[in-house]
Order: structure tokens, then C-alpha cells, then sequence
């Protein structure tokens, strides 16, 4: 099994063909209505049109072709539009399958808020692009040569005017279009940062306020919004740059052209017709014309500033979701319900988990764990004990090894079946803003007292007790109104209520206090009966409740499970020497947890933890 994903291909599509078709054709509609709009108003200046039938005709003519135009435009529109809507679904599926497909292992995942702002606003911005740029783009090729060559049947001297000023205006905009496309990608990662920063802060706006770190935290706040808005003004003050240098070069244009058609029709330059000489019919059908001429570069220009727009998201994208991650085994979909079966053997055999960059996290390691036993990860920091917990659970794709769970290899076939058999206790347990029921049937739903043997179970009956609402008292977002021993107890109980027949905790005791690390003991003991239960943990006292501790060495120190004489039965089980093995070991290892190989914080499918 590969350790890493597969970035998606880097690719963002303009509309369709028949979208860019059908706007050529209504852009080219408007020849012919110039024709009859000059020959209507040369005619009736002229006398020749004295009739209201007369006129009545060309005006129908003219309504006609302006109706064909316009429902071409919309035909085209409609394309482009749905389109836009298909591509916009497809890239928020790509990011969320990809998001989902990441190993909680992987200290490198961007944060969640810029992820969500990718996903909806960043992605909603690229509706002008998907619709306007590639139809801008095709009318820019065709529309501007298609009138200079008709304008050139009546006027060379016109033709020449048009063709000697366009090349002025791509020259111009280009070099503003390059540093709009740079200034909107300094905008666009502006504003992810800022997104992530501020539910970074708004989740940890207790500690903030306890620290007294509400006005520093405002202002850097207030000056990040305040950088937005510069850079985001910068970006508008180029747009705006750009339609001026197109505005001037065509308003020079046109105003030459109709100087010329002037100068002719009065009599006072001779040259510059093609086949015939200038009336005020043709000289009016040129002067029509010409302003179209620019139309397109006019298009092209306000869509080039959403092509910017897209060049910064597809940036982003390169980013943040193509690179190569650490990926979970399977697809991250839903576990199957139903029984989930007795508790199952855990067969770990030469397992290597190695980041995408090469670095290797464990290597080599090879346990057995037995239907129903309760075993103890122990080690000191950097040993890879969380590691091996997610891969146990597919949570992080083995380099090399194999893990099985009752004799079934975890595979890309099984691993979402598997996880279905998994309950996860990790020390940041998922708590959603809902009330105490919804996050602790958040796995499984349960009846009232399937509820209350659980939380008995968990020792948290008396909190529930106490609290004024009961089970329907509200959490905040991060478990806001639950301690942290509180909040681990909580997982325990929604483990036990989904039922599952081996439970994997990561650490579940650490950074808590004496009276609250042996509650949570006590509700993971409870948690164990009838169920297999792998623990990594640095808590002696957690670990003499196992029936066994598998020690784990540094890879500096040769990574691994130890040797066979330090596979340790605790003291429930070997006596007073084994308690003795567990507190050596203890001694030798650090006790904080800052320096594991990797932390997983995440969620085993339906299990508990940060997805």
C-alpha cells in the first residue's frame, strides 16, 4: 500500500465549445443589423424611405436580427452557466475527497478554514471565468478580424485605422494583466490565512480571554482585514487601469474613422474607398462598426482579470490539495452497519509507515495481540506508539507490512469495513456545537437506557445528574462546558454505546490530573469487557491495568517492539515484578507527548476524534 496520495491533475477548463460558438454568432448578428440601421437612416434622410411601410419593414427587419442575438447570447449563456455549475460541484467534490482521503498522521494538512474557504468561496469566485473568459477569449479571435475585413470592402483608409490601433491595447493590458495576476494571488492567500487564523482564534477564544489576550488578539485581527482590503483594493485600482488604456486607444480609433467618414462625405479627402465611393449609407455602416471592432477587447479585458482570479485559485490549489499526502487506507466512506461482530485478533507484521517525503515514522514493527486482550503501548516520545494505533485503523497507508484485524487483512478493499469495527479515544475527541445527547450518540444512535448504561459506564452519570438539562444541556463547538477528562469520558461512553468490538486509545490520560486520569482509567477498564483494547500511553498506572505492555524504542534506537524478554505482563497478571517493569520503563521515557513520531487527530470511520 502506497504512503501517500495521488494529487489530482491541475487543470481548470473554460466553457464549453458550443458556449463560445453560439457568442461568436450573436457577436456577428450585429453586421448585418448595422447594415439595415444604415441603410434606414440613410434612406430616410435621404427621401427614400418616405413610407411607414418602408420604415415599418426596416424596423422589423432590425427587431428581428436583434431578437436572433439575443437568444443566441442567452442560448450561450445558459451553456456556459450550467457548465460553471458543474465545474464549480466537480472541484468541491475533488477538494472534499481529497480533505477526506488525508491521514490524520500528516502534521502538514492545511488548516480546516482554509480548506472550507477553498471550497466555497474561493471556488464560487470562479464563476465569472468559467462563464465569461473562454467565450471572450474565441470572440476575440474571430469578431475583431470579421469586421475589419467587411469594413475593408468599403474602406481600406477605416480598416487600416482599426488594425494600426488594436495591437496597442493587448500590448497595454498584458503588462497590467501580469501584475493584476500576481497581486490577485498575494489576495487570494491573504485571505486563506486570515480565514484559518480567525476560527483558530474564535476556537480558542476562552483561553484568550483567560490570558487577557482579547485587545492583542482584536488588533491583529483588525490589521489583517486591513491588509485584505489594501490588497484587494490594489487589484481593483489595475481592473480599472486596464479599461482605460482599452477606452483610450478605441475612442482614438473611432474618432479617427468617423474624421475620415466626415471629411469624406463632405467632399474634402478623396481617397481611402475600396470598390466605390463613400455615401452616407456605407460611411454610417463603417462608423457602426467600428466600436464593435473593440467589443471584444473590451470582453476579453474584464474576463482576463477573472482568468487572474482563476491562475490564484488554481495556485491555491497546487497549494494546498495536489501535493502528495499521507492517505488513510480505503476511501474514508461510511462503515456498513449492523453487528459488528466478536472481538477480533490484531496481527501486526512488519510494519513501516514512511511520510511522503521519505521520512520514515516507525519501521519494522511486528505485535500480536489477542482476541479480547487489553495491551498497552509504552514508550517514550518519538517511538511511533500513535502511529501504530492509526495504522491499526487505516487511518495512514503502511509503506510495508501488513496489519490484520481477526485474521482480514486491512486493505483498500476492507478498511472502511474494518474501521466499522473500530471505536477511537484520542485526547481531542470530536464535540460539535449540539447538546450533551447529540455528541454522544454522534457515532450511534441508543435508546434512554442504552444511554444511561453507558454513561454509568464512563462514570458520568453523576455529571449528568448534576447538570440542570441533563442530557440536553448544549456544548460549545470544541466541547465548551466539559473539562478535558470530561470530554474523554464522553468518547468512552460513545464507544461503548456504537458497541464496537475493539476499542483503540491514544493517550487518553495525558495532560490530566491525578482524580480525572483515574476516571478515565476506570472508564476505559469498564469500556474493555468483552473487547479488544490497545492503548498507547505514557501513564504507568494506566498501563498496570492492561494484561500486557508492549514496549516501542525510538527509532534512533534501532525503532521496533522490544525484545521478546521485554514483552511485560503487568502486575494483575505477573505479580509485583511486572508493576516494577512498567515503572522502569516509565522512568526511561519521557512523560510528555510533544515529541511523538505523529499524532493522530483524527477519526477511525464512525470512531472518535478530529476528521
Amino acid at each position: 500500500m502506497s504512503g501517500g496520495m495521488r494529487p489530482p491533475d491541475r487543470t481548470i477548463p473554460t466553457a464549453p465549445a458550443s458556449a463560445r460558438a453560439l457568442s461568436v454568432a450573436a457577436s456577428l448578428v450585429w453586421i448585418p443589423q448595422a447594415f439595415v440601421l444604415a441603410g434606414a437612416v440613410a434612406g430616410v434622410v435621404e427621401g427614400r424611405l418616405a413610407g411607414m411601410a418602408d420604415v415599418a419593414s426596416a424596423a422589423g427587419l432590425f427587431l428581428l436580427l436583434a431578437v436572433l442575438r439575443a437568444g443566441l447570447d442567452a442560448w450561450s449563456a445558459r451553456i456556459a452557466a450550467g457548465f460553471a455549475t458543474r465545474e464549480k460541484r466537480r472541484l468541491r467534490r475533488m477538494i472534499a475527497e481529497t480533505a477526506a482521503a488525508w491521514s490524520p498522521v500528516d502534521a502538514t494538512r492545511p488548516a480546516p478554514g482554509e480548506i472550507a474557504l477553498l471550497a466555497s468561496d474561493q471556488v464560487e469566485s470562479l464563476d465569472p471565468y468559467l462563464t465569461r473568459y473562454g467565450p471572450a477569449r474565441t470572440r476575440l479571435m474571430v469578431v475583431p478580424l470579421a469586421i475589419a475585413l467587411v469594413v475593408a470592402a468599403v474602406s481600406w483608409a477605416s480598416a487600416l485605422i482599426l488594425l494600426l490601433a488594436f495591437p496597442f491595447i493587448p500590448l497595454f493590458t498584458s503588462l497590467i494583466g501580469a501584475e493584476a495576476r500576481d497581486r490577485s494571488r498575494a489576495q487570494l492567500a491573504e485571505v486563506g490565512t486570515f480565514t484559518g487564523v480567525l476560527l483558530d482564534r474564535l476556537s480558542g477564544l476562552t483561553t484568550i480571554r483567560l490570558f487577557g489576550a482579547v485587545d492583542r488578539t482584536a488588533e491583529a485581527i483588525a490589521d489583517a482585514g486591513d491588509r485584505i482590503r489594501r490588497r484587494t483594493m490594489s487589484v481593483l485600482a489595475l481592473a480599472f487601469l486596464s479599461s482605460a488604456v482599452i477606452e483610450l486607444f478605441s475612442s482614438i480609433a473611432v474618432a479617427l474613422v468617423a474624421v475620415w467618414v466626415g471629411f469624406t462625405l463632405l467632399g474634402w479627402i478623396g481617397f481611402g474607398a475600396t470598390l466605390a465611393p463613400v455615401d452616407l449609407a456605407t460611411g454610417l455602416f463603417v462608423l457602426f462598426l467600428a466600436p464593435d471592432f473593440f467589443q471584444p477587447l473590451r470582453d476579453f479585458s474584464a474576463a482576463y482579470h477573472d482568468k487572474a482570479a482563476a491562475d490564484a485559485l488554481d495556485d491555491r490549489l497546487e497549494a494546498l490539495v495536489r501535493p502528495a499526502r499521507a492517505g488513510i487506507v480505503g476511501t474514508g466512506g461510511r462503515a456498513p452497519t449492523g453487528d459488528a461482530g466478536p472481538p477480533p485478533a490484531v496481527t501486526v507484521e512488519g510494519l513501516t509507515v514512511a511520510a511522503p517525503d521519505g521520512a520514515v515514522l516507525v519501521e519494522g514493527v511486528s505485535l500480536d495481540v489477542a482476541a479480547g486482550e487489553r495491551v498497552a503501548l509504552f514508550g517514550p516520545s518519538g517511538s511511533g506508539k500513535s502511529t501504530v494505533l492509526a495504522a491499526i485503523a487505516g487511518l495512514v497507508a503502511p509503506s510495508a507490512g501488513t496489519v490484520r484485524l481477526g485474521g482480514a487483512a486491512v486493505d483498500a478493499a476492507t478498511a472502511d469495513a474494518a474501521r466499522g469495527r473500530i471505536a477511537w479515544v484520542g485526547q481531542a475527541p470530536l464535540a460539535l456545537a449540539g447538546s450533551l445527547e447529540r455528541n454522544l450518540t454522534l457515532i450511534a444512535p441508543g435508546d434512554r437506557a442504552a444511554m444511561d448504561r453507558a454513561l454509568a459506564a464512563a462514570r458520568l452519570d453523576g455529571l449528568v445528574a448534576r447538570l440542570p438539562r441533563g442530557l440536553r444541556t448544549p456544548l460549545g463547538e470544541t466541547g465548551a462546558g466539559l473539562s478535558g477528562g470530561e470530554l474523554r469520558r464522553l468518547a468512552v461512553a460513545r464507544a461503548l454505546l456504537a458497541d464496537r468490538p475493539l476499542i483503540l486509545a491514544d493517550e487518553p490520560t495525558a495532560d490530566l490530573d491525578a482524580e480525572t486520569a483515574e476516571a478515565v482509567r476506570g472508564a476505559l477498564a469498564a469500556a474493555a469487557e468483552g473487547r479488544t483494547l490497545i492503548v498507547a500511553t505514557h501513564d504507568p498506572a494506566l498501563a498496570r491495568r492492561m494484561d500486557r505492555v508492549i514496549r516501542l524504542e525510538p527509532r534512533a534506537a534501532g525503532n521496533g517492539i522490544a525484545p521478546a524478554g521485554e514483552d511485560h505482563r503487568t502486575a494483575e497478571k505477573a505479580g509485583a515484578d511486572g508493576a516494577a517493569e512498567v515503572m522502569r520503563a516509565a522512568d526511561a521515557g519521557a512523560p510528555s507527548r510533544s515529541g511523538d513520531a505523529a499524532v493522530v487527530a483524527g477519526s477511525v470511520a464512525a470512531g472518535e476524534g478530529r476528521a
